[in-house]
């Protein structure tokens, strides 16, 4: 291979294959490399001497060749490796070069659409209509090739464990797991469909009560949901499942399996995990995935500023149950502009709340867009509860729901820290948490209905369940995410594994029993026959992937991405269907109003 040549192959002949990358023809001496997955070399032939007439046909047959090189033409280099004069550090194999005996192109290219560099300038949707140009690139080979590295170490881990690799199906029955399906219509049984998987949930319960003990599987999954830089309409997933755990025997395996990913691919994961419950997270970083490589937590200044102040936008959010005021500190934000300010307030103001105070604290003393409603020694308190400094920045939220209002603050933290540069040279830091003790329902704020957390197999916490008659909102589930440097890695559960409970989950859903029947019934009968306590867990292995390599965009690690809108740039995809093979789905096209 190419990348592979040092200086101890130095006067072994070698055959290489791969892409011309740079051509110099300086008339008498022509310079090129050869580039494979590996990396690449320098090629060189040799000046054309009289006093080689054997040779010199060949030489000149070679040169001939040469000359007809261009960028991306795939050729087979014979010769001998040598000493580099002009040794190039950059490379690994910059210390020699190739010396060409005889040269052979075996494909000839175009000019492509864009230069096939590290730092290309061509902008993304035309890389991904090119793909397989774009795939040329280092970087992206070196993402793939991590990316096999760590799948690689997943199944040897849990092969080592005694859990057994099992696949289940794509074509499966529609089930509401929070997305949108995506479905396959059966020519067979007209008028019927097929989902793709949003997650092996069900399949991997039914495992368990068929006695396999131990599952895992990297699975393909599919939701039809709005894209975004960490997210793709089709993904792969780690899915784990274990009869008879509790939550601490998940923590165990899961942690030490991504510890080993980590040591495997040459990095360090800190271990143990911290463990947050859900309401922790959310009121000091405002958000179920915190980053923690960074400080800037949320401070509460809901019962020290009761009755202290008639300042309205204060006094309606204390009058409410869960209404709270909370802020966070920007050091140095007290130099900041008006303007800078305002973007702040517009950041705030999307996130749902009415307005942004902030407050300067200076050397005179306090400079606040709410100084005539807030009193000095009441400022003070404020500076003292969240600890802020002269020329720091303080902001304050507040809003009637608690949970809206440490989002508000949790998305102020996350500007916050992109303004102060605070993750800078951070990105192969790793602060991994476990969030645990969710919620088991979350309540709609425009309608008051209550929906599943995440998703309705999720075993309640047998405390709150017995007293759920005081409020669905009081309930909490058996359920648990990993989360590494503001990513949301995974998700599970203990599951539940008695009929009578799933029914009363969903009878407190709004299902009805037909449509509990109709949609859930194989597993609702699967109960009855002996099924064992079980519950595990999906790690997202492109998120992961991700973290390993470096990058924030999803895209640059898996082969054939999808753009925001949904759409395979190189194959064209999603495209027309001919009217014949709609007839034979008897399926007919509606135009949208």
């Amino acid at each position: 291979m190419a990348g592979e040549l040092r200086t101890e192959h130095i006067g072994q002949r070698v055959v290489l294959k791969g892409w011309v990358d740079g051509h110099r023809d300086l008339g008498s001496l022509i310079f090129f490399e050869v580039r494979d997955r590996s990396g690449k070399i320098q090629c060189v032939l040799p000046e054309l001497k009289n006093d080689e007439k054997d040779a010199i046909d060949s030489k000149r047959q070679s040169y001939e060749v040469a000359r007809k090189l261009r960028n991306e033409f795939v050729v087979c280099v014979l010769g001998v490796v040598c000493e580099r004069s002009n040794k190039n550090p950059k490379i690994p194999t910059g210390d020699v070069e190739v010396l060409i005996e005889k040269i052979e192109i075996l494909n000839a290219s175009e000019v492509p659409p864009f230069e096939v560099k590290e730092d290309t300038n061509a902008n993304e949707d035309l890389r991904l209509k090119y793909r397989y140009l774009d795939l040329r690139r280092p970087s992206l080979q070196k993402n793939l090739a991590v990316r096999h590295k760590i799948v690689k170490s997943i199944r040897d881990y849990f092969d080592a464990r005694g859990f057994f690799e099992i696949e289940t199906p794509i074509l499966m029955k529609a089930t509401p797991e929070g997305a949108r399906d995506f479905l396959v219509p059966s020519r067979l049984n007209p008028g019927t469909f097929y989902a793709l998987p949003q997650s092996p949930q069900l399949y991997k319960q039914v495992l368990m009560i068929a006695g396999f003990d131990r599952y895992f599987q990297i699975a393909r999954c599919f939701r039809d949901e709005n894209l975004r830089a960490d997210r793709q309409p089709e993904f792969t997933q780690l899915d784990v499942e274990m009869s008879f755990p509790n939550e601490d025997m998940v923590y165990d395996i899961m942690e030490n399996c991504l510890a080993r990913v980590w040591a495997d691919i040459g990095l360090k994961l800190p271990s143990p995990f911290l463990q947050l419950s859900y309401h922790e997270a959310m009121s000091r970083f405002g958000t179920d995935k915190p980053d923690l490589r960074y400080g800037l937590e949320i401070q509460t200044l809901t019962e020290m500023v009761r009755d202290k102040t008639d300042f309205k936008v204060f006094t309606d959010v204390l009058e409410k149950r869960l209404g709270v005021i909370g802020a966070v500190v920007a050091p140095g934000g007290a130099m900041w502009s008006r303007k800078q300010l305002d973007t702040l307030t517009d950041l705030a103001n999307v996130y749902g709340a009415g307005g942004l105070v902030w407050i300067k604290v200076t050397g005179e003393g306090y400079d606040s867009s709410a100084k005539k409603f807030l009193s000095d020694d009441l400022l003070r308190d404020i500076r003292s509860v969240c600890g802020a400094r002269e020329g720091d920045l303080i902001l304050v939220v507040s809003h009637p729901k608690w949970e809206r209002a440490y989002t508000i603050l949790g998305a102020l933290r996350i500007e916050l820290a992109k303004r102060l540069e605070l993750l800078k040279g951070k990105e192969f830091d790793f602060a991994p948490a476990w969030i645990t003790n969710f919620p088991m329902f979350e309540e709609d704020e425009d309608t008051g209905t209550f929906t599943f957390k995440h998703h309705p197999f999720t075993s309640p916490d047998p405390r709150d369940w017995a007293r759920r008659g005081d409020g669905l909102q009081h309930v909490r589930a058996r359920a648990y995410d990993i989360v590494v440097n503001g990513y949301e890695l995974g998700s599970g559960s203990i599951r539940i594994h008695d009929r009578k409970m799933q029914e009363e989950v969903f009878d407190l859903l709004g299902l009805t029993k037909e449509q509990q029947i109709e949609k859930f019934s194989f597993i609702l009968d699967a109960f009855q026959y002996g099924a064992p306590p079980h519950g595990g867990m999906a790690l997202g292995i492109d998120r992961i992937v991700m973290l390993c390599v470096g990058t924030d965009n999803i895209r640059d690690v898996i082969a054939f991405p999808k753009t925001t809108s949904m759409q395979n740039l190189m194959d064209g995809s999603p495209s027309v269907i001919e009217e014949k093979q709609l007839a034979e789905l008897k399926i007919q096209l509606i135009e949208s109003k």
